[in-house]
């Protein structure tokens, strides 16, 4: 309902709650409601609100609001938690660091089991998460982890480290958010401790996290594949709307043009074989296609981890097969559909049969979608080997590209064939 309101509206019912209550649906709102709001509070009443937040909350939000008024709410907050705060804001916010909580559940090694619960109901009220209980010893290194689930089933007189799971998976504090997500997906857990180099306890990322991050990194995809970025969802003006899009459209437009030089010579060539210019369209389409196919197959399966560095080769050759086989399909099809087309209409070949040129047609097919699976595979490799995003390889970069060497192979396979006859 909140983000429903006008400001005035918002910012009177956030007001009127209890600090508690106020900062539960605070976090809950989009980033720009958060962000409104918290603009429009006067600095105390906004520092009394984000303390009351969990900590990788509050420094989400402060992260993105001015640096001079997040300066000055957290100097009205409570020392501890705005040392908490401070802590997080200190690492880069697409990194493990970036969206760990600092309210985690940790026992001694030295715990027994029913000394691990008595700590468990003292701290229960301000962790964000305790299916797991974190075992550490005297330096705050982590040992190991045990779950409540394990605790519950436990001798209450044994110590913690008999029933802790000491192969531990964990990640540092520069670990990429996305790999932190990969590794909560594969193992099914609920969080997942942060460390420092010395093995020291520092947070730990919980799924809700990634569940967020997930998002964010599907949806940045979304928007890359069609040329734009996710930052346009919240402009208002036409003119930056444009600004957004027009950059891919000008690169779109500019091999728009290579194209159309391309078939300028195309038809020059065979001007008296006008029939080989009908075909050109489905070509072109047909390649664009294959080749969006391949890199979004691709993209998505490094994006998930679904294969390694040595399966790319397999993934690469597995994607130039299929293209071929895709292409023997549609060209043979296409093939009979030219000899059809070429045989009812008005302007037959005069010095070239229609089989022939059928058969023009159906190879060029299948050579311009053989080239555009292996292109459209092959790119989103490079790029990754290059350390450039690999969704800026898809969308408007291989459909134009494959328009270009589409055109090619129809222009080289027409030339050699029919300088055959």
């Amino acid at each position: 309902m909140l983000e429903d309101l006008d400001e005035s509206e918002q910012i009177s019912i956030i007001e009127n709650l209890d600090e508690d209550l106020a900062a539960e649906t605070l976090a809950e709102a989009d980033v720009e409601t958060q962000q409104q709001i918290i603009e429009k509070l006067d600095t105390e009443t906004a520092s009394e609100i984000i303390e009351e937040m969990d900590p990788d909350e509050a420094a989400d939000l402060l992260q993105e609001m001015d640096q001079d008024r997040a300066r000055a709410i957290l100097a009205h907050m409570d020392l501890d938690e705005a040392s908490d705060v401070r802590k997080l804001l200190e690492h880069d916010e697409y990194t493990a660091g970036g969206i760990m909580t600092t309210e985690y559940a940790a026992i001694f090694e030295d715990f027994t089991v029913a000394h691990a619960f008595s700590h468990l109901r003292l701290v229960a009220a301000d962790i964000e998460i305790i299916y797991y209980l974190y075992v550490i010893d005297s330096q705050e290194r982590l040992k190991g982890v045990v779950s409540i689930r394990d605790l519950l089933s436990a001798n209450p007189a044994a110590p913690v480290t008999e029933v802790m799971d000491d192969d531990l998976v964990y990640v540092y504090a520069n670990t990429p958010q996305e790999e932190v997500a990969n590794l909560i997906s594969k193992y099914d857990y609920m969080a997942i401790p942060v460390v420092n180099d010395d093995q020291q306890i520092l947070g730990v990322v919980t799924v809700d996290d990634v569940m967020d991050v997930m998002e964010e990194e599907a949806t940045e995809d979304l928007f890359k594949f069609a040329g734009t970025t996710d930052e346009e969802l919240s402009y208002n003006s036409p003119l930056q709307a444009c600004r957004a899009r027009l950059p891919w459209l000008l690169i779109t437009l500019g091999t728009g043009f290579i194209s159309s030089t391309i078939l300028k010579y195309f038809m020059a060539e065979f001007k008296d074989v006008i029939a080989l210019v009908f075909f050109v369209p489905v070509v072109m389409a047909m390649g664009g296609n294959t080749g969006i196919q391949s890199s979004t197959l691709v993209i998505r399966g490094m994006a998930l981890n679904s294969f390694s560095g040595s399966d790319l080769f397999k993934r690469l050759m597995r994607e130039i097969t299929a293209g071929a086989i895709m292409g023997l399909a549609c060209g043979l099809i296409v093939g009979l559909w030219a000899e059809y087309l070429i045989r009812s209409g008005e302007a037959s070949p005069l010095s070239f049969s229609s089989t022939y040129l059928a058969l023009t047609v159906g190879l060029a097919m299948m050579g311009a979608m053989t080239f555009a699976a292996m292109f459209g595979a092959f790119i989103p490799i490079l790029f990754s080997r290059l350390n450039i995003d690999p969704a800026v390889a898809s969308g408007p970069f291989v459909t134009s590209s494959n328009d270009i060497f589409a055109l090619l192979i129809y222009y080289g396979v027409s030339i050699t064939l029919l300088a055959a006859v």
